[in-house]
């Protein structure tokens, strides 16, 4: 294949690939689009592009990424995303070598992920039931809450749901995860409660919808927007309200964290690492094991605050 001619054409038609060959997820390809425009502006500003760049001249855009101030996983994304294209410039011989092959970054911290306890996870379940206009909007967002909760999913495959997956009172739901994986993911009681609670008044709002003369939503939670169903930033909203109202610290809780509890809970009642990696879609266990530090984390604190011998000893002179 014949190189292309500007560095925009370089960064569209390896986007194309990604998408097309590896089913990357919107969100990284946007990601990388990002990253990958910054280092060719930067290539600009110094008369060069992607078809000269020295591994000098990437390594002195990483030490500049530095001098900006970006944070150590920014710039290891960064030279991730460079490191992708160069590799696959290579393969498709528009260079005759990789010059990013031999680079090495600065690595990414490992932050233990925030997760919620079992008391906090059951408040904003609670006020899930209770938040919300309309008897409409309430078990819908109870919905949402119990199904997050029993299956770990993130927050996308949530909402993205086709409402033909959860027909039939299922046990199991199939849900489409990264790079177009399905992985199926069991429900509990509670969530089947919910989920068929939802369903009878979410068909009722459909039906009326058909008569009007609109035509019935394919999702499971429909919304009036491009999309077609609820969006992630709608329920990034949602679940802040809940969190006020469930009298949960709001900086605690996002739409990841009830993936995080839902992984730390299981953790904590015996559910092996392997099991608990499928069932989050994690393409690689060692993504997982980070829910064995939060775990050991919290043990630790339990035994600060509640073991005698952890205290200061009272001084009795």
């Amino acid at each position: 294949m014949t190189a292309p001619a500007t560095q925009e054409l370089w960064i569209s038609t390896f986007l194309q690939a990604q998408a097309a060959e590896l089913g990357a997820a919107t969100n990284t390809l946007l990601a990388y689009g990002r990253d990958l425009k910054d280092f060719a502006e930067w290539l600009d500003r110094r008369k060069t592009g992607f078809p000269e760049a020295s591994r000098d001249q990437i390594e002195s855009y990483l030490i500049y990424c530095d001098a900006q101030g970006l944070s150590q996983s920014t710039r290891a994304r960064r030279l991730s995303a460079i490191k992708q294209i160069y590799r696959f410039a290579f393969e498709e011989g528009w260079r005759e070598a990789n010059p990013a092959i031999q680079i090495k970054g600065p690595g990414r911290q490992k932050r233990l992920p925030k997760t919620l306890d079992v008391p906090e996870v059951d408040r904003l379940l609670q006020a899930a039931r209770e938040t919300g206009r309309t008897k409409e909007d309430r078990v819908r967002n109870t919905c949402l809450m119990e199904l997050l909760y029993a299956t770990g999913m993130r927050v996308t495959e949530l909402v993205s749901l086709p409402v033909s997956s959860a027909r039939g009172d299922p046990r199991m739901l199939l849900v489409l995860g990264k790079g177009g994986k399905e992985r199926m993911v069991p429900l509990s009681p509670p969530a089947r409660e919910a989920l068929a609670a939802w369903l009878s008044v979410r068909d009722e709002t459909e039906d009326q919808k058909v008569s009007d003369g609109a035509q019935r939503s394919k999702f499971l939670f429909p919304s009036r927007g491009k999309s077609g169903h609820l969006t992630r930033h709608m329920f990034f909203q949602l679940i802040k309200d809940l969190a006020v109202q469930g009298g949960v610290s709001p900086e605690k809780v996002t739409p990841h964290t009830l993936r995080h509890a839902f992984a730390t809970h299981l953790l904590a009642n015996g559910a092996d690492l392997r099991s608990i990696q499928t069932l989050l879609g994690h393409a690689d266990v060692a993504t997982t094991e980070i829910y064995t530090h939060v775990l050991d984390e919290r043990l630790a604190e339990l035994v600060y605050e509640h073991h005698p011998l952890a205290k200061d000893p009272v001084d009795k002179g």
